[in-house]
């Protein structure tokens, strides 16, 4: 409520605005498609980047517009898309990447002759903050050109990694064979058979990201292979580990056994924390693919595979790796806590029975207390009772010198039992009141 109540504008029957209302309005269409037309081709570069690299990204793109008179983004813009005369620069910032997708009008160059970035100043092209990931060629041949031969498609690709469907509902035919090339891009061949601008836009976004998508996805595949491998060699580890605990006795054995079952746990940790963000990355990734392939709406011609079924053979067993190594990953650190859990309440039974036996002692030496304290009340009795009597008998004396005729010996001994019941009835009164006060 105190960041509603800090809203100054009023909207729609001048009620207040939730702070965020127009920005998640707006991210729907925060990524508009381009429209393209035929002939064309498109170049992409996605630039993988290290945590904080966003404001070199953004100083970059302004360092372009900059140089060519043209209005930059504004700081916290994540797209931006402007025509700078001999090519249009589309720019793109997304979590862990940015890519920038150039387009240029094909009219008189064969496919993959020439990139489209190549107006780009060099300097500038050649210093895109972060690592190239993926680069992408896409050419969109019009009708005014002739479908592409066989032999023509061969020069332009690995005959035996070539796949091709009819994309869009019949709107276009695609080859590519998802390689890189000798250039260091993966190629796409579009024939546009009748797509109108905003959906070749579409088309061709798609196919850049399928691209994108597929490496990032895969960048978690040697981290698993790496994973499995460490995790094969903790597992026999904490199998052996385990199968110790229900042979120590010792307290010794134990604690060396803790130390290690801790060591092996905190090995596990480090390794998750590691790769942890790499995995769920892979996770995200793959629907994202998925999706867009969807979108294309592939219809398969005989004999090539379509780009789904090529991917849904390699890419799936890929990301099927990753995702068991995470969940084994997972289910070995389960198993460490449950191991250390066991040898814990080993421990703290052992424990419990060592307390009950030092409480168990405890009581016998209490009773033996309390018996030797009985003991000792008795002799306290008789033992101030003889001084009692004595005094009675020194009163009797003391009666006879100021002549009273009185048997000492007689009085003392009547007076015994009265003393005695009197010292006990005292220590008895003394002792209740000493238990109601603890």
């Amino acid at each position: 409520m105190g960041e509603i109540d800090k809203a100054k504008r009023r909207d729609c029957a001048g009620l207040t605005p939730h702070p965020l209302r127009f920005d998640i309005s707006n991210e729907l269409h925060a990524r508009p498609f381009e429209q393209l037309i035929a002939p064309l081709y498109g170049t992409m570069y996605a630039m993988f980047r290290e945590e904080h690299g966003e404001e070199d990204d953004y100083r970059h793109i302004c360092d372009i517009c900059n140089r060519y008179g043209i209005h930059p983004p504004r700081e916290n813009t994540n797209h931006f898309s402007a025509d700078f005369g001999a090519f249009r620069l589309r720019w793109e910032r997304h979590a862990e990447f940015t890519t920038y997708t150039f387009f240029r009008a094909n009219h008189d160059h064969l496919p993959f002759s020439k990139s489209a970035c190549e107006e780009a100043p060099k300097d500038w092209l050649g210093s895109l903050p972060g690592v190239l990931l993926t680069a992408v060629k896409i050419e969109l041949l019009g009708t005014s050109r002739s479908k592409p031969t066989d032999t023509e498609l061969g020069k332009y690709f690995v005959s035996e990694s070539l796949v091709s469907s009819i994309i869009g509902g019949d709107a276009a035919q695609l080859w590519t064979d998802l390689r890189i090339d000798k250039d260091g891009y993966n190629r796409t061949l579009i024939y546009d058979h009748d797509m109108p601008p905003q959906k070749a836009g579409r088309v061709i976004l798609r196919i850049f990201e399928i691209a994108v998508y597929r490496s990032l996805a895969l960048l978690a595949l040697p981290l698993a292979w790496d994973v499995s491998r460490k995790v094969a060699s903790i597992n026999t580890e904490l199998a052996d580990l385990t199968e110790q605990l229900s042979l120590v006795n010792s307290r010794e054995d134990e604690a060396a056994l803790l130390r290690n079952l801790t060591r092996v746990s905190a090995d596990i940790e480090t390794l998750s924390a590691k790769t942890a963000y790499r995995f769920s990355a892979t996770r995200a990734y793959y629907p994202i693919i998925l999706s867009r392939i969807t979108e294309l709406k592939e219809v398969q011609i005989a004999p090539y595979q379509t780009i789904s079924e090529f991917l849904d053979r390699r890419l799936t067993p890929a990301v099927r790796t990753c995702n068991s190594a995470a969940d084994r990953l997972s289910d070995l650190s389960r198993r460490a806590t449950r191991s250390a859990n066991l040898l814990r309440t080993k421990t703290d039974f052992a424990l419990s029975e060592q307390n009950q036996a030092q409480l168990a002692s405890m009581n016998k030496r209490a009773k033996r207390q309390l018996r030797l304290q009985e003991t000792v009340e008795g002799l306290s009795i008789a033992a101030i009772s003889y001084y009692l009597v004595s005094l009675v008998g020194y009163a009797a004396n003391a009666g006879n010198s100021v002549g009273l005729s009185l048997n000492t010996d007689l009085v003392k001994g009547l007076s015994i039992p009265i003393v005695l019941f009197g010292v006990w009835w005292a220590l008895r009164r003394f002792k209740k009141r000493l238990y109601k006060d603890s």
